[in-house]
């Protein structure tokens, strides 16, 4: 069984970068799916972005896209979220999932379709 578990959260001013990771254990990544989700309170989990380990493409909300990039690193088995220009409303709990299944690109946003999830990393942007 596949487990999660993210790092590199942290409180930023406006304008800054964070690097998140969600590092798997258990097994390698070989066709799966993962993502990246956030939530504050009171609201919804939301997309943000995600990528294909067959062919590494990703996709990504149109609130981070041109400001986030997504990545993976088959020999550490870990997913990476750069996050450039951060604002005040990217402030939120960035939570990392998975799915062992190739999405097709309308299903990636989608957050029924991952099985496991990891705990979260909390990013605060402010000034």
């Amino acid at each position: 069984q596949v487990q999660l578990v993210e790092s590199g959260g942290g409180l930023v001013q406006p304008g800054d970068s964070l690097r998140l990771s969600c590092a798997a254990s258990g097994r390698s990544f070989s066709r799966d799916t993962t993502a990246w989700f956030r939530q504050t309170p009171g609201k919804e989990r939301e997309f943000v972005a995600a990528i294909r380990w067959s062919d590494n493409h990703p996709y990504y909300a149109t609130s981070v896209k041109g400001r986030f990039t997504i990545s993976r690193d088959r020999s550490k088995s870990t997913m990476n979220l750069q996050m450039n220009s951060l604002k005040p409303e990217d402030t939120a709990n960035y939570y990392c999932a998975a799915t062992s299944r190739t999405l097709i690109l309308s299903s990636m946003g989608l957050m029924g379709e991952y099985e496991r999830w990891g705990q979260g990393t909390q990013v605060t942007v402010s000034s």
